[in-house]
C-alpha cells in the first residue's frame, strides 16, 4: 500500500527543522562570502541582513513599482522566473536585477 502523503525518510542525525536551519546558514555564509568578494555587485539592503538573495513577489512590485499582476505576466512571458516553496513565491536577486537593467534600458531608448 503506497501513501502518497507520508513524507520522504531523512536518514540525517537531527530533525529536519535543525537540517534547514543549517541549510539556511550555510547558503547565507556563502553568499555574503561571495557579496564581499565581489563588490561590483548590487546589493539590495534589508534591515538585519548584508545581502538579500530572494525577493517575495510584494518586494518585486515595490521595486518596479508595478502591480502584483504585472509579475505575474512576466512570469507567464518568460520575462522573469519564478520559484515556489510550497505556497510561496520567490525570485532570485540576480534575475531580478538583471531584469530591472533592462528595463531601465528600454526606458533610456525612449
Amino acid at each position: 500500500m503506497h501513501n502518497e502523503n507520508a513524507m520522504p525518510q531523512m536518514l540525517f542525525t537531527f530533525n529536519p527543522d535543525q537540517f534547514w536551519q543549517r541549510i539556511r546558514l550555510i547558503i547565507r555564509e556563502e553568499l555574503l562570502f561571495e557579496e564581499k568578494t565581489d563588490s561590483s555587485k548590487l546589493a539590495y539592503e534589508t534591515p538585519g541582513l548584508l545581502y538579500k538573495p530572494i525577493y517575495k513577489i510584494a518586494e518585486v512590485c515595490e521595486l518596479f513599482q508595478v502591480t502584483r499582476q504585472t509579475v505575474y505576466d512576466w512570469v507567464r512571458v518568460g520575462k522573469l522566473k519564478r520559484y515556489k516553496v510550497r505556497s510561496s513565491v520567490f525570485f532570485l536577486k540576480d534575475e531580478i536585477w538583471q531584469l530591472f537593467r533592462e528595463e531601465y534600458k528600454e526606458k533610456e531608448t525612449y
